[in-house]
């Protein structure tokens, strides 16, 4: 009877400090806070004409991308980045492939195994994770940068050109995507003739 009674109490101690916004509908969840602040961060990326605020604006983007809400997810995370950069592409793809399981909705990972099978040159498999990252998050430069690579690497320019477009229609500051678009639209333009 005692277990039975401490139990009791315990549930209703604790739907007793309950969070504030708990009772208000009104009131947005935590993950709701993390989409506000990124719509915000994507409309200011948008807007800003300053190629260096500009990054700076996107590398806020990519910490929120970064935060998995799990402190396991987050330390596969560190452990697939310093495996890529000392080129351990199967020790990346490990924890990786583990991050894809454990946090399907979670996009970063996705893009991040995407990075490491280009790295690898495996780009059937990088297209798929870059696939599932835009389905995510369709406004991850990262991953269009990527796929945009992708198609270049593969003698798809057209292709290429569009996804680099893509890019600038998210993040019209990027340097390295302008660059792209003005290379490829004289190459395709050349070709045409």
């Amino acid at each position: 009877m005692r277990i039975l009674f401490a139990f009791f109490a315990t549930i209703f101690l604790s739907s007793a400090v309950l969070p504030a916004w708990a009772d208000d509908p009104v009131a947005p969840p935590v993950a709701a806070t993390k989409e506000a602040r990124l719509d915000q961060l994507f409309a200011d990326l948008k807007r800003e004409r300053n190629e260096k605020a500009a990054e700076r604006i996107a590398g806020s983007i990519g910490n929120e991308w970064l935060q998995s809400g799990s402190a396991s997810i987050d330390l596969m995370m560190q452990w697939s980045q310093k495996a890529a950069e000392d080129q351990k592409f199967d020790v990346a793809l490990d924890f990786l492939d583990q991050v894809v399981t454990l946090q399907p909705a979670y996009a970063e990972g996705w893009n991040r195994r995407a990075t490491v099978h280009f790295m690898m040159k495996n780009y059937g498999k990088s297209m798929s994770d870059i696939d599932h990252t835009l389905r995510l998050e369709p406004r991850h430069f990262g991953a269009l940068s990527g796929l945009a690579q992708i198609m270049a690497e593969t003698g798809h320019k057209q292709s290429a050109l569009e996804a680099w477009q893509r890019v600038l229609s998210i993040y019209p500051m990027m340097r390295s995507a302008q660059d792209q678009v003005a290379t490829l639209s004289e190459e395709l333009a050349g070709e045409g003739i």
